[in-house]
């Protein structure tokens, strides 16, 4: 459906003075903090597969054969890329009428603020989902779960053991559990917290945690330790898209955890129909949001 003459009859009277409604700033680019690694895809779904690599180097006896191991794949990770467009048009009366110069311009920012929403909508829903049993990963469980199934057997985890609100306490016991990852055969590897996600309900909160000089909320003249010691090196970032008001996740610097794979960056074109006489305008591109490694992430869905 074009917009029309009927639809702008304002924009037809003498005397006014101003339009508004499309100018709005928007919340742009904040899946970037989310996913570190970005790449591009040539085709309609990526698969990464996990390997396990080896468990601990025996001790060989004098004389005995030395010991073999396999290395072999753990999971399969799926990256199936989805199509997002849209577009309007502006009909040939409304053309004549002079309404194109002040119309386009307009909405086609208005266009580029819809596409962008729905960019960090869908890359905001994978830690919106990451406690979900619905929305598992390769591993066949959530992205943030206390049992992620290990080759070796057994689990890791990489959400906390109870619960619980952002603070000083669940802070400080999140990054003693990251450091304590495994691999998939269980062995040690090392591994921090880089960068805190949380939405806008708890930046006053992370601001205290991580910026006070001394500890938050008591009368001791203790240190911060997490400022002290430099804990989480990127800070705290703010994501407006995520839902629940009390989760938090930390990212760690697992080098394949949070991707977002580009299969065509956004293309706009215009083009007019010969039919209608309208002039047409669309947007296009096509992505996938999701993760590889869990390690990448560790997060608490909040007390409540």
């Amino acid at each position: 459906m074009a917009i029309s003459r009927t639809q702008l009859v304002k924009e037809l009277e003498p005397g006014l003075n101003a339009l508004f409604g499309l100018e709005y700033n928007r919340y742009e680019n904040e899946h970037t903090q989310i996913y570190a690694n970005i790449e591009q895809s040539d085709r309609a779904f990526e698969e990464e597969v996990m390997l396990s690599g080896f468990g601990s180097a025996p001790v060989k006896a004098e004389g005995a054969a030395v010991t073999f191991d396999d290395a072999n794949e753990s999971f399969t990770a799926r990256y199936t890329h989805e199509t997002i467009a849209m577009a309007f048009a502006i009909t040939e009366e409304a053309i004549e009428d002079n309404l194109y110069d002040r119309l386009a311009a307009r909405y086609t920012r208005a266009l580029a603020r819809s596409m962008s929403n729905t960019k960090q909508v869908k890359s905001a829903n994978v830690l919106n989902n990451a406690f979900s049993s619905s929305f598992t990963g390769g591993d066949g469980v959530s992205l943030l779960n206390a049992n992620h199934p290990l080759l070796s057997g057994g689990t890791f985890s990489n959400t906390l053991s109870t619960a619980s609100d952002l603070s000083e306490t669940s802070l400080e016991q999140s990054l003693i559990d990251i450091a304590a990852f495994v691999d998939e055969r269980g062995l040690k590897i090392s591994l921090q917290g880089v960068k805190l996600i949380i939405p806008k309900e708890l930046q006053f909160t992370a601001e205290r945690i991580l910026r006070s000089p001394q500890r938050v909320g008591t009368a001791d003249n203790d240190i911060n330790a997490l400022a002290n010691m430099g804990m989480i090196p990127q800070g705290y970032v703010i994501n407006h898209f995520l839902t629940d008001t009390d989760a938090f996740f930390i990212t760690t610097d697992a080098p394949n955890g949070m991707k977002m794979f580009v299969r065509s960056p956004i293309k706009t074109a215009i083009e007019g129909d010969f039919d209608t006489g309208n002039v047409r305008f669309k947007a296009r591109e096509r992505y996938s949001f999701g993760f590889s490694d869990p390690r990448g992430m560790f997060g608490s869905p909040g007390a409540a």
